[in-house]
């Protein structure tokens, strides 16, 4: 069978050992290098952003949905560009509290073997063929993370934050958990697991922030994006 994704053709090595590089690998690096320019360009124009990320499966009937509308809104009038994964469910919700604030609203689409139609409140939408390409999206223009309860891909990119805040990859970056009591046995879990077994430092979980409140939000990320440009303000300046 053949792979159904180009990720899925990247990542699946069946071939026989060769010296040097293929023509197959030459394409695929320059396929690599062609998306992380597309997103460079497409996304240069931001000023500032916070990335929403949480379940394609919520239904607009869902408080969650409701909710991360409110919070998207709430970021989007305080100046914050809103990010997703532009699919349905919380990446919806968010950019469509965005579109109500007036604010730029992006989706960051993903080519899945059995497909996710971006959402219809995006201004900008990109569609990539690399998790690992997506991702640096995510962060690079980021803030704050802002993560509603979720499947493996919203859990994939809350570990990936906090391994980047770790090994000081990004500074001054808050995750901040909505979803209220969703959250306590994976927090239990943390606590308990790994720093209760000294597998983590017990500044490691400090980046963590729990909160339902829309205001509360854009407070915490306020105060990070004020620390982020005066940690990386030039000197003499």
């Amino acid at each position: 069978m053949e792979p159904s994704t180009f990720d899925e053709d990247l990542l699946c090595w069946l071939g026989t050992r060769k010296e040097g590089l293929s023509e197959e690998d030459a394409e695929r690096i320059r396929s690599v290098a062609e998306e992380f320019a597309a997103g460079f360009s497409a996304l240069a124009r931001i000023d500032r952003a916070i990335t929403i990320f949480g379940s394609a499966r919520t239904p607009p009937a869902d408080p969650e949905y409701s909710l991360a509308r409110e919070v998207a809104a709430c970021l989007g009038g305080a100046g914050y560009a809103i990010i997703t994964g532009g699919g349905p469910g919380i990446m919806e919700a968010a950019n469509r509290g965005a579109r109500e604030a007036a604010a730029l609203s992006v989706g960051c689409n993903i080519e899945l073997a059995h497909g996710q139609a971006p959402n219809p409140y995006l201004d900008v939408s990109l569609r990539f063929r690399h998790f690992f390409a997506r991702k640096v999206m995510f962060v690079r223009y980021a803030s704050a993370f802002v993560i509603f309860p979720g499947g493996f891909g919203t859990l994939d990119e809350l570990f990936e934050a906090l391994t980047l805040i770790q090994t000081e990859k990004v500074r001054h970056f808050p995750v901040i958990l909505v979803g209220g009591p969703r959250w306590s046995g994976l927090l239990a879990w943390l606590q308990a697991e790994l720093l209760e077994r000294r597998r983590a430092a017990p500044g490691d979980l400090a980046p963590l922030h729990l909160t339902d409140r829309p205001e509360q939000v854009c407070a915490i990320v306020d105060a990070a994006c004020a620390r982020q440009r005066d940690h990386y303000r030039p000197r003499g300046r």
